[in-house]
């Protein structure tokens, strides 16, 4: 049987190939999942200091991906203050990140909405691309030790309750 020819370099050619998508595909930054530790980040706050996720260790953290523009965010952000007021005392702790390019609009509508739980400012979208929040609202709740427990992407009717469910379980642990 005749092989077909091939010049004395495409074994290398192929071999840089496969080199090449290797190193592509470690490089891909893997999407946060349950069990993992919570990637770090820092973000300033709509009062002006910085807040680092790292310094809340021993708190059960739920930390909520929204933005001004997504009508099931602005749904959800009354059950998230009363979810805040109601554990906060407990160990827990809620962060709002809010994507908005301008914000100005996020703080006005944090105020016409009477959040009262700290909503930090993505306005470059690092921390949304970090934990690859491709929907929004988007949360993860992490436990004390820093480790994602749950991941929930989008809004539906009672949502709320599966998140005090998961926030009373992980303040029990």
């Amino acid at each position: 049987m005749r092989m077909p020819f091939q010049p004395p370099f495409a074994s290398a050619l192929r071999a840089l190939a496969a080199a090449m998508l290797a190193l592509a595909a470690g490089a891909a930054v893997p999407a946060v999942t349950p069990s993992a530790l919570a990637p770090d980040f820092t973000l300033r706050t709509m009062g002006g200091p910085n807040l680092r996720l790292h310094e809340q260790r021993g708190h059960v953290v739920l930390v909520n991906f929204w933005a001004s523009w997504c009508g099931p965010c602005r749904q959800e952000m009354p059950h998230l203050n009363r979810l805040y007021e109601k554990y906060r005392s407990s160990g827990f702790q809620l962060l709002g990140v809010n994507i908005d390019e301008d914000a100005r609009v996020a703080t006005e509508l944090a105020a016409k909405l009477g959040v009262k739980f700290p909503v930090l400012l993505d306005s470059e979208k690092k921390v949304s691309r970090l934990y690859d929040m491709s929907a929004m609202p988007a949360t993860i709740v992490i436990d004390r030790d820093g480790r994602v427990r749950y991941i929930h992407r989008g809004f539906r009717d009672g949502v709320e309750k599966t998140y005090e469910q998961q926030i009373r379980e992980l303040l029990k642990e």
